[in-house]
């Protein structure tokens, strides 16, 4: 039996509308991309999608409560729960440098959640005031 996807495809700025079906673990016709691309996001988003998660980390000592995070590189969909759950329990010290390591191998990934930011501590942030 097999089944029909419907994608958006976002490898490119077109935005094609990808009809994909498969059957157990493999594509058996693709309708809709203008480009090699297209094939390629169709095959990792039916089959192995993933994210780049962005979310907040709470920061003792800063001029800001929260630091903007982000994963180094996209993990598993079914990953993105337990990700976010980790990185509301987490509480840093400032100073935060830009790519800082908050959390390395968030919950089994590989992927580290690094600072999209930096961040000075309150210290430094009154006397350059």
């Amino acid at each position: 039996m097999s089944t029909v996807y419907e994608l958006i495809c976002i490898a490119c700025p077109v935005g094609c509308q990808i009809r994909a079906e498969t059957q157990q673990d493999k594509i058996i016709s693709i309708a809709g991309n203008h480009c090699k691309r297209g094939e390629s996001y169709a095959q990792e988003e039916i089959f192995r999608p993933a994210r780049v998660v962005t979310s907040t980390v709470r920061v003792q000592g800063a001029v800001l409560p929260v630091v903007p995070v982000r994963t180094a590189e996209p993990i598993s969909k079914d990953k993105i729960g337990a990700t976010l759950e980790e990185l509301a329990q987490i509480k840093v010290s400032a100073p935060i440098k830009l790519h800082q390591v908050i959390v390395e191998d968030v919950v089994g990934t590989g992927v580290d959640v690094i600072a999209s930011r930096p961040l000075m501590s309150k210290e430094a942030g009154e006397r350059t005031a």
